[in-house]
């Protein structure tokens, strides 16, 4: 089997710079969608049914992008056509989805909103996954930690930009007031600014990253078993029945993670304008709210900032001790800090906190990775990038559903016990990485 080449670090950075945009909007989601949708007239215990769309169009889209990138070709190759459709489609729902009150001749703005968070989620979904297998596409064994790690710092960076942009506008630009529909001007157009930046960095990726043809790609995998090639849509099952062991035991982990990450996204803003603002539960518009609001999206521009830097240190810990070990202490950590928010009472003690989310969510979306890649065949890498998601959307929609009647019937409408749980969630995670195997792992010698 001939090796694929080395690729030079600009062209690594090159080949994932669209993920800053990406990542960008999925912040800009993460932390305002749930402060919108109070805006609009969604109660606390509704937040997480209006959130399942995105995980269910996730569930949904990926794997069928990944079929279908993999076997398509174009002259923009197999996964970069997905990116450019992806990113039109998602900039639509950046700039519709605060703005929502302007279809209230015709709907319902909190029901509109909720429907552009389901089309911008889609689109960051068809945008997503595409990237994923395309490094795997590109780089070889030695290089894919390197890889996913440099994809997690670009994630990092544009996530922290997404997660910082309505703080500075309104601190430091004086962008404030609500709109008539009750949304903060300065996360309008941090929204505006999100659709941009998604768009510039998608055509980045796709002008300066030429994709292997299929026959460069074969190449790579001479030394395979030869496989009578079916295409159909209907090969996605006969796929999923056959997923890799490694796969199966790694959708355990995914499990665990992604249902304590989407607790920390849907309830983080109730949770910390209750428990740390000592807000009532029926205050969503006052300027304390949004205050509150703000230094949520702060926070998460901080656990954010944490997963790039912490992302650069990945691989040299991962070749030190292992990446299952580096990836359960992570989650451990990540753990700690959720929990911790129960017992701050100063919103400034809480970036204490989101240092350790931080470094569980940069091994989050780097170490599944990295210890996947080894065990996928490679003409299979898109489909099966695809299929994994359901490990990452699956618990997601069963948060989404348990979630809100959780928080009305157990913890009594205090949001913060979810973030509690969230961080329980991330302990068992952690715990659930022991039963992984990980093929192709290289550790250095003590």
């Amino acid at each position: 089997m001939k090796k694929k080449p080395n690729l030079s670090l600009g062209q690594i950075w090159s080949m994932s710079m669209g993920f800053l945009g990406i990542q960008m909007g999925f912040a800009l989601q993460n932390g305002n969608a749930s402060r919108i949708l109070l805006n609009f007239g969604a109660n606390v215990e509704e937040l997480s049914w209006f959130w399942i769309v995105a995980p269910l169009t996730g569930l949904i889209v990926q794997p069928i992008v990944g079929h279908f990138s993999d076997n398509t070709w174009t002259k923009l190759g197999r996964r970069r056509p997905f990116f450019l459709a992806g990113a039109l489609v998602a900039s639509i729902g950046l700039l519709l989805m605060p703005n929502a009150d302007i279809f209230i001749n015709y709907l319902p703005a909190l029901w509109v909103g909720a429907g552009f968070l389901m089309i911008m989620d889609a689109s960051f979904n068809v945008s997503m996954e595409p990237f994923r297998a395309l490094v795997a596409d590109k780089l070889n064994s030695e290089q894919r930690t390197q890889g996913y790690a440099i994809q997690t710092v670009i994630i990092g960076v544009g996530a922290v930009i997404g997660s910082w942009l309505p703080y500075a506008l309104s601190n430091w630009f004086g962008i404030n007031g609500n709109s008539a529909g009750g949304v903060a001007y300065n996360v309008i157009w941090s929204f505006v600014v999100g659709a941009i930046v998604l768009l510039i960095t998608i055509l980045w990726t796709v002008a300066k990253t030429p994709e292997y043809s299929p026959e460069e790609m074969a190449q790579f995998q001479e030394d395979e078993p030869e496989q009578e090639e079916n295409s159909s849509f209907a090969n996605i099952i006969s796929d999923i029945r056959s997923m890799p062991k490694t796969m199966k035991q790694l959708g355990l982990v995914q499990f665990f993670s992604w249902f304590g990450l989407f607790s920390m996204w849907v309830f983080a803003t109730p949770a910390i304008a209750q428990h740390t603002y000592g807000l009532p539960i029926d205050d969503r518009n006052s300027p304390l709210f949004n205050e509150a609001a703000d230094w949520v999206s702060v926070l998460f521009g901080v656990y954010n900032l944490i997963s790039a830097i912490y992302a650069f240190a990945l691989p040299k810990i991962a070749s030190q001790f292992g990446r299952k070990k580096t990836h359960a202490f992570s989650l451990v950590v990540g753990a700690i800090g959720l929990i911790s928010i129960y017992f701050i009472k100063d919103p400034n003690w809480l970036i204490l906190s989101m240092i350790g989310v931080g470094v569980a969510w940069a091994s989050i979306l780097a170490m599944p990775y990295a210890i996947l890649g080894g065990a996928i065949p490679p003409k299979k890498m898109g489909i099966y990038m695809g299929i994994f998601n359901f490990f990452i959307t699956i618990p997601q929609i069963i948060n989404a559903l348990i979630g809100g009647p959780i928080v009305k019937g157990f913890f009594d409408n205090q949001a913060v016990y979810s973030l509690i749980l969230g961080g329980v969630c991330f302990l068992l995670a952690a715990l659930s990485v022991s039963f992984v195997e990980d093929k192709d792992e290289v550790v250095a010698a003590a």
